[in-house]
């Protein structure tokens, strides 16, 4: 089986990406190993959710085309989306906050907080953490379903699978897992509804900021 998009990203990070941003947050090296690789499965887990129908696939899909994929499709170079991020510039594509809105439908709180609460960060720093990784997992799909040789086949469609297959490798996994549902099901019914997709896809494919 192929790696997970989780542990691949995870690996990417590894060295001078993963000491930038514990230096900003103030973490030890194994403290920020740790909750990257927590956050991550929650990030690509709740993409995973929303890409699951159509609407958010495509909705997505737009979004990695037109804010995420580099220069002419080049891919992610994570040094420079992790400066910006860091920088505090870049617009749209580094704008954590605002990603943050639509993958979590307004949930973001309540995954900074589960976040905090399983790897041990203070609430703030959780949030932060969510923010800078945010505009990270974006780039980093634009790259895998846009560059090179995938550019021509690359669909919503193909992007809602790779995702739905991520999201059902992080549910089978106790704690990330558990998290992930606890953070997505709003109502209680384990669904998360057409309204929170369209809220989710509408501002960011809109380009309303």
């Amino acid at each position: 089986m192929s790696a997970s998009l989780t542990d691949d990203l995870l690996n990417q990070l590894q060295g001078q990406p993963l000491a930038q941003l514990g230096s900003q947050l103030g973490l030890s090296g194994p403290q920020t190993q740790s909750a990257v690789g927590a956050a991550l499965p929650l990030l690509l887990g709740a993409l995973g959710r929303n890409a699951s129908q159509p609407q958010g696939a495509e909705a997505l899909f737009g979004a990695l085309q037109r804010d995420h994929a580099g220069g002419g499709g080049s891919g992610l170079d994570l040094g420079s989306v992790l400066g910006a991020v860091l920088g505090g510039g870049g617009g749209r594509q580094t704008d954590g906050a605002g990603i943050l809105g639509h993958i979590f439908g307004g949930r973001e709180e309540a995954a900074a907080q589960g976040l905090g609460q399983s790897t041990g960060l203070g609430g703030n720093q959780a949030s932060a953490l969510l923010k800078m990784l945010a505009p990270i997992v974006l780039s980093y799909l634009a790259q895998r379903m846009l560059s090179g040789g995938n550019q021509a086949a690359a669909s919503p469609q193909q992007l809602g699978q790779v995702l739905g297959q991520e999201h059902q490798r992080i549910q089978q996994q106790d704690a990330t897992g558990g998290l992930l549902g606890a953070v997505l099901d709003q109502d209680g019914d384990g669904q998360l509804g057409l309204g929170d997709l369209l809220k989710i896809g509408g501002s960011l494919l809109g380009g309303k900021r």
